[in-house]
């Protein structure tokens, strides 16, 4: 698709248009959850920015254009407009997260207590990547209450912060960094 113009002056007024046309409030919940799950894909191209290695950037890159999928399905008023083939997310998605985060945790030590998001920048960056997807996955829930959203939507969701939490113990393991644990007092 050629994108020929970047403004159009329709959402001027507040308002912006779903897949297949219907307008809705810029406030409205659905837009909240395609939105946050756009600024979420925003943050895992700045990971993707950081990444070193091209196995863990092929994933990431995965994940970017699985949340694309995940954002047209939201943006899509099923009660009006029937689902883009690009707007559906295979099960296997989700289980697919589940075996990168299985084979992320083989490698690492096991985990003894909360831990202080923080380490290397691109740990930093993953730990900003898993709560952004928290709240991805909080707006999709609550849309969930409103509108019909695949269940597979949100298993994918709350799949993919868990795989950020371990992205980033990887990351700081291998660069030699120790996790900061949390303490019920900092000192």
């Amino acid at each position: 698709m050629k994108i020929t113009k970047v403004y159009t002056k329709t959402g001027d007024k507040g308002t912006t248009s779903l897949v297949g046309g219907v307008r809705i409030k810029k406030s409205d919940i659905r837009l909240e959850a395609y939105g946050t799950v756009d600024e979420l894909n925003a943050c895992v191209g700045l990971l993707v920015a950081m990444m070193t290695e091209e196995e863990d950037k092929a994933i990431l890159e995965r994940i970017q254009c699985n949340l694309f999928n995940v954002g047209t399905h939201l943006a899509t008023d099923q009660s009006c407009t029937p689902l883009y083939a690009s707007a559906k997310l295979g099960i296997s998605e989700t289980e697919l997260m589940e075996k990168e985060i299985d084979a992320l945790l083989s490698g690492l030590p096991a985990a003894d207590g909360f831990v202080l998001p923080g380490g290397t920048p691109a740990a930093a960056q993953a730990h900003v990547c898993r709560t952004v997807c928290r709240r991805a996955e909080r707006r999709v829930v609550a849309l969930m209450g409103e509108a019909v959203v695949s269940p597979e939507i949100q298993q994918y969701m709350n799949r993919l912060s868990d795989y950020f939490y371990v992205l980033a113990k990887k990351l700081n393991f291998i660069a030699g960094r120790s996790e900061k644990k949390w303490h019920n007092s900092c000192e």
